[in-house]
């Protein structure tokens, strides 16, 4: 079975969403407790739950469409992604190694597509 585009795109979108996910999950973590009524009241955890569920549906139409062995290791570019959002609204930093990390992921996830 040949990986469809609108698969890969499907993907993508779904690794996009998935890091915002994270970045809430991060946001509402510093106000998580186990007490039931605020961790309910914890909009930033109960969204990023939400953004996670999405990301998983779109994932998995987009499986539909290819070749596993193709589609799934274009979810480390949602690495990349959580990545520039925790600069962007996290004013996290970023050093030379984790550079090199985001290159290799490139490389690797575009030697996997050239495999394919």
């Amino acid at each position: 079975m040949a990986t469809e585009i609108w698969a890969v795109v499907l993907v993508l979108f779904a690794t996009i969403i998935g890091a915002f996910g994270s970045l809430y999950f991060k946001m509402g973590s510093g106000k998580l407790t186990l007490d039931i009524k605020k961790l309910l009241k914890n909009y930033q955890i109960i969204l990023g739950f939400l953004l996670y569920c999405i990301s998983a549906v779109f994932f998995i139409i987009g499986l539909r469409g290819g070749e596993l062995s193709v589609l799934y290791p274009l979810v480390a570019i949602g690495y990349i992604w959580v990545c520039l959002l925790s600069i962007k609204f996290l004013k996290e930093k970023m050093n030379i190694w984790k550079w090199l990390g985001i290159i290799f992921i490139i490389v690797g996830v575009s030697l996997i597509g050239i495999g394919s």
